[in-house]
């Protein structure tokens, strides 16, 4: 049914993902998938990596560090974005058409009161993906 699952992932936050990340190597492993794990790091040195090049590692190595735990088969990506908390949204869009995924799997938050004022993006994921989308709170 599924053949390539796209997971957004904040290594800054890995441990708010766990339920996210749970589903989504249970269904590759069921459907047989890749899961294939995207994060969007700045230009710019930041908390995770100084350098795309370093982020796009990390990613790769998460993955890797999700497959062995796991048993799912996996891909990291490391994507680039002039300001990803501006540019998330478009950004995770994207990659959904980069990777060929056919569903994607997200972490969200317990709704509050901004959600009526800005977007969460698993909704705004949701709503604009030409694929299915399975929001994980």
């Amino acid at each position: 049914m599924f053949n390539r699952i796209m997971v957004p992932v904040d290594l800054a936050h890995v441990e708010t993902l766990d339920r996210a990340l749970t589903c989504a190597a249970d269904l590759g492993r069921h459907y047989d998938a890749t899961v294939i794990y995207v994060g969007v790091t700045a230009e710019t040195p930041g908390a995770v990596a100084h350098t795309p090049q370093e982020f796009t590692a990390k990613m790769t190595a998460f993955a890797q560090q999700q497959s062995e735990a796991t048993g799912a088969r996996t891909e990291g990506v490391g994507l680039t974005s002039h300001d990803p908390a501006a540019d998330l949204d478009p950004t995770l869009l994207k990659a959904v058409e980069e990777t060929g995924a056919d569903l994607v799997v997200m972490a969200s938050h317990v709704p509050n009161i901004t959600d009526y004022i800005w977007p969460s993006n698993g909704g705004t994921v949701a709503k604009r993906a030409n694929v299915s989308v399975m929001v994980v709170r």
